[in-house]
C-alpha cells in the first residue's frame, strides 16, 4: 500500500479529564462570585503555591503571607482570567511575582534550614555534615542572580517540568534549559571555590 493513498485524518481533540472539567466549572463559578467554588480552587492549589513561596522566600511566615496574598490577588483578578494557560500556571506566576517583590524589599538570602528532605535517620555526625552542606547550599543559591535561581527553585525544589517552568517564567523551554545549565555551572564553581 502506498503511503500517499492513505487519507490524512485530523487528530481528534483531546477531551478534558474530569478534574480539568471540574476545575473549569469552578473557575467559571468563582469568577461570577461563588465563594464555595473559589474555596475549592484554593484547597486544590494551596499546597503547591505555599511550597513554591517557601522555597523562594525560605521563611515560613513570609511563605504563608505570600501564599495568602497570591489567592487574594487571584480572587480579585479571576473575572479577567483568560484560560490561555492552565490555572495553576497563572497562580504560580502570581506567586512568583509576589515572592520577587518580597525578596526585593527584604534583600536577604534564602535559607534552606527548614527544607524537609526525605531521608532516613542520620547519626549526629551525619546531621552536622548535612546541616553544614545545607547552609552551604543556601549560600550558593543566594549567590545566583534571580534569573538563574528561579528555574532551580521551580524545577529542582518545586518539582515543576521544564514546560511548566517556562510558562511560569514566560520564556521558552530552551531558555529554562540554558538557565539551569548556567546555574549548575555557577553552583559547581561556587561549591569548588568554597571547598578549597
Amino acid at each position: 500500500m502506498i503511503a500517499s493513498s492513505i487519507p490524512e485524518t485530523t487528530p481528534l481533540p483531546v477531551a478534558p479529564t474530569d478534574d480539568e472539567a471540574r476545575e473549569a466549572a469552578e473557575i467559571e463559578a468563582a469568577s461570577k462570585g461563588c465563594d464555595e467554588a473559589f474555596r475549592a480552587l484554593v484547597e486544590r492549589h494551596q499546597h503547591r503555591i505555599h511550597r513554591l513561596c517557601f522555597h523562594y522566600l525560605g521563611d515560613e511566615a513570609d511563605a504563608v503571607e505570600a501564599c495568602q496574598d497570591t489567592f487574594v490577588r487571584a480572587h480579585r483578578a479571576l473575572p479577567r482570567f483568560k484560560p490561555r494557560a492552565r490555572f495553576s500556571t497563572w497562580l504560580h506566576r502570581i506567586a512568583l511575582n509576589l515572592c520577587r517583590d518580597r525578596l526585593r524589599r527584604r534583600r536577604r538570602t534564602v535559607p534552606l534550614d527548614g527544607l524537609d528532605l526525605a531521608c532516613g535517620q542520620a547519626t549526629p555526625d551525619e546531621s552536622v555534615i548535612r546541616d553544614a552542606d545545607l547552609a552551604k547550599l543556601d549560600r550558593a543559591l543566594a549567590s545566583l542572580p534571580a534569573r538563574l535561581r528561579e528555574p532551580v527553585i521551580l524545577t529542582c525544589l518545586d518539582g515543576r517540568s521544564h514546560a511548566e517552568c517556562a510558562a511560569i517564567l514566560k520564556c521558552s523551554e530552551r531558555a529554562v534549559e540554558g538557565r539551569l545549565y548556567r546555574a549548575r555551572q555557577k553552583l559547581a564553581a561556587w561549591w569548588t571555590r568554597e571547598s578549597t
